[in-house]
């Protein structure tokens, strides 16, 4: 951090920590929440070395099931909530006051507190590594495994109080965001002028403050049942455990939407620097933009085919799933109208948005699968549900995220990162990622169910789980190689 103090600083009394801790500017938080996010990527990548080595074997006892509980649950929380979240947040503080000709965004101390907000709810969520009462229900915490109470697992109350508190971090955050790109903008530039990115943007921080308080509500209701004796999701007592699922996945599909919209926004600025043409059809994407953010609210339940909603519920469900395929496809046509007969040229931020478009469709492809009841139903937490996910949110969200790292670099900092090892970064992490996630289709279509700590000698999986290992070690390696990259800070771009 102290390499791109004085480049990114305004002039300032304070110097050093104290001058990080205090800034308001939004360059330097956009540095604050981008080394956080890296911080957290390692941690999580570290919890997912450990599951997979669980994994590599047959009936291994490298680690118990309740510890692979615990690591897999906080894999997923941080991967999610702690490093594409903050990461894309990077990317709005950066990019979107230079992009609309701001100074800043439009509350700048409020733009420091919920950077400081959201670090304080991922520290009291790990936390709960140090008083060894780690959560242990999977990053949505279905309600039948977290009735639990206090007195006997503290461990999800650290997860539920740690989102509420990023939940508030991250509504202030998008509230932020919305005001300024509303109000902010340079004299003459219109809606339909501004940026894909500062679109993309926007739509975002609008889903953020409608579907946080969604998921606010019901955390607050399963932190009162573990704590203070309501029954809002035991069965027991009168509650309905269906209930919290609703909640969440009322939030939960707007979230998928909240982190791959500005991957889609990073790969739209992209396509057309490294292609050399203007973006193909900018209406339609900025449009079709929208559509997806609005559709994201119709689609939830197709999380729940399998607990018996009933035939006209999951019909619903399933013509809305099929139909929000469509504003995504029209994106993935706009993205190849504009590298058709382009004069492409492969750096390093064109080959991570190239392999977005290809791992994101893969992970979209297997989503509209799901949207069959009788499929998803044979499928439903089994390991291709894993495959799909991370397709989705690795090859598909961080792929376009590590695109922006590279693209938006010199703009960062002044100075570049080395293309050979942004190379060698890109095709170490495209090689684990394929190894590592694509056998899992296999491996669900077989009957692995996820959320198991070993498996049976005789079951088949063993060889397929060896090279699933060994991808995810490839994948650590390619982020060594960018952490590498980092340090070595070149002043050339080759």
């Amino acid at each position: 951090m102290a390499a791109i103090t004085g480049v990114l600083a305004r002039p300032t009394s304070y110097a050093g920590i104290w001058g990080w801790m205090t800034t308001v500017d939004h360059k330097r938080i956009a540095v604050l929440y981008g080394v956080t996010a890296v911080i957290f990527l390692l941690i999580g990548g570290v919890e997912a070395g450990f599951l997979r080595m669980q994994l590599a074997s047959a009936d291994n006892d490298f680690m118990g099931p309740a510890r692979f509980n615990q690591l897999f649950t906080m894999h997923a929380t941080t991967m999610i909530f702690m490093v594409i979240m903050p990461l894309s947040v990077s990317f709005f503080n950066f990019v979107v006051p230079l992009a609309i000709g701001a100074r800043d965004v439009a509350f700048p101390r409020l733009n420091a507190l919920s950077y400081w907000i959201f670090l304080f709810g991922a520290l009291i969520m790990h936390m709960s590594f140090l008083v060894g009462q780690v959560p242990d229900a999977g990053w949505f915490s279905y309600a039948n495994l977290t009735e639990k109470p206090f007195s006997i697992d503290r461990g999800l109350d650290y997860w539920a109080i740690g989102l509420l508190v990023m939940g508030a971090a991250s509504v202030a955050g998008a509230l932020n965001f919305v005001v300024t790109i509303i109000n902010m903008r340079a004299p003459g530039m219109s809606m339909m002028r501004m940026p894909v990115f500062v679109w993309m943007t926007l739509i975002t921080s609008i889903l953020l403050v409608l579907a946080f308080p969604v998921i606010t509500v019901g955390l607050i209701e399963l932190t009162m049942d573990r704590n203070f004796g309501t029954h809002f999701f035991i069965p027991a007592e009168g509650g309905d455990p269906i209930l919290w699922q609703h909640l969440f996945w009322v939030f939960g599909h707007p979230e998928v939407y909240i982190l791959i919209l500005p991957a889609m926004g990073i790969v739209s600025e992209i396509f057309p620097v490294f292609s050399g043409k203007p973006l193909f059809g900018y209406p339609f994407i900025v449009f079709s933009g929208i559509v997806i953010g609005i559709m994201g609210w119709a689609v939830w339940s197709h999380h729940m085919f399998t607990v018996g909603l009933g035939p006209v519920a999951n019909s619903v469900f399933t013509i809305t799933t099929m139909l929000i395929a469509v504003p995504t496809g029209v994106k993935i046509f706009n993205w190849l109208g504009t590298l058709w007969g382009g004069n492409i040229r492969l750096n390093t931020p064109m080959l991570f948005s190239i392999s977005f478009i290809a791992m994101f469709t893969i992970g979209g492809l297997s989503g509209v699968i799901h949207a069959s009841p009788p499929t998803d139903a044979q499928q439903q937490d089994t390991y291709f549900v894993v495959a799909h996910f991370h397709y989705v949110l690795f090859g598909g969200s961080l792929f376009g995220l590590f695109s922006g790292v590279y693209y938006w670099w010199p703009k960062f900092t002044g100075k570049y990162l080395s293309e050979k090892l942004g190379k060698v970064h890109f095709w170490l992490m495209f090689l684990g990622m394929n190894l590592t996630f694509f056998p899992m289709h296999w491996l669900g279509l077989d009957g692995m169910p996820r959320r198991i700590f070993t498996y049976s000698a005789d079951s088949g999986w063993e060889r397929t789980n060896e090279w699933v290992t060994v991808g995810a070690f490839i994948i650590a390696l390619s982020i060594a190689v960018f952490i590498i990259n980092y340090f070595k800070f070149t002043n050339c771009s080759n």
